[in-house]
């Protein structure tokens, strides 16, 4: 089937990228949108309207709480994520090439995510060691990474961090430490000083400029959380369910897993995955169906989520 003149586009976009794409071999999204300068909207329909444009998705989707939209709940990477960063398009002729370069997309993806993992698990062994070392304190704490380094879907597309305008490299690092009830007193007030004591460090060297997200609990504030009584609880919920064990008492990390579990999180989640699931091939279908001057504003969050909005401006 030909192309659809809305694939085209006014300037022949779809035309563009395949000579572009036939010349250089297969290309990430962002390779090919950086090649040709197009706008990112009109070069993801072209691409993927077009049947002599083939692509490969690299990598899963996951559940993301956002409370911003109604029911709360879509899927990440957002639809434009994925297209500049985990997609390979190609000359639809060539599927050997096309399936070596999402082989390597996929290698490089990976390596991210290890390095990333590496990266966490450093730094908060930097952090805390005084408290690990410490034969009772150690007992009463454990710490566990979130994100989209736990799905090993990480990213180093440079980007701003929101408070200070700092260019961080990709995926940012969610720390989630957890205090048992019965630790001695003053101990999750510490454990946050010496966080966030070195938090603006590892943000602004240069050798690392990781954006490091953290919070400090106690127990009996993620049994509560495990109520999902609000979007609050259900984001808490979520990212420890589905966290790392990174350092600390290992027995504490899986005992509040299993509180989770039996408090029916699993199960919740599951219900909003199939919603999420839904959702995204609604959007994306309606996005591809809906032609550029009939799309409003907020079409675009269909597109792209409001925290990449600064980004992909």
């Amino acid at each position: 089937m030909p192309p659809t003149r809305e694939a085209r586009g006014a300037d022949g976009l779809a035309d563009r990228a395949l000579r572009t794409l036939a010349f250089r071999g297969p290309l990430t999204g962002s390779q090919l949108q950086e090649a040709l300068g197009a706008p990112n909207f009109a070069l993801w329909k072209a691409c993927m309207l077009d049947d002599r444009i083939a692509h490969r998705v690299i990598g899963r989707r996951y559940v993301r709480l956002d409370i911003k939209l109604d029911g709360y709940v879509r899927l990440s990477p957002s639809i434009l994520r994925e297209f500049l960063t985990y997609t390979v398009v190609g000359p639809a002729e060539d599927t050997v090439a096309l399936d070596t370069a999402a082989s390597a997309l996929a290698d490089h993806i990976q390596h991210v995510s290890k390095r990333k993992l590496y990266t966490a698990r450093r730094i908060m062994d930097e952090i805390a060691r005084p408290f690990l070392t410490d034969p009772v304190l150690s007992r009463y704490f454990c710490i566990a990474l979130a994100g989209d380094i736990v799905y090993e879907m990480s990213h180093e597309v440079l980007r701003p961090e929101r408070s200070t305008g700092i260019l961080v490299q990709g995926s940012d690092l969610d720390i989630v430490v957890l205090v048992a009830d019965d630790a001695p007193e003053g101990l999750a007030a510490d454990l946050d000083a010496a966080i966030y004591a070195k938090k603006y460090y590892y943000l602004r060297h240069p050798a690392f400029r990781e954006e490091l997200d953290y919070v400090v609990k106690s127990v009996a504030t993620l049994r509560q959380q495990a109520t999902f009584g609000d979007f609050h609880q259900m984001v808490a919920s979520k990212v420890w369910l589905e966290g790392r064990y990174l350092c600390g008492d290992r027995a504490l990390f899986d005992r509040a897993k299993d509180m989770l579990a039996e408090a029916g999180v699993v199960d919740r989640l599951a219900a909003l995955e199939d919603e999420a699931i839904a959702t995204r091939e609604y959007q994306q279908q309606r996005l591809l169906e809906t032609p550029w001057d009939e799309l409003h504003d907020d079409d675009l969050g269909l597109f792209y989520t409001a925290e990449e909005s600064e980004e992909f401006r």
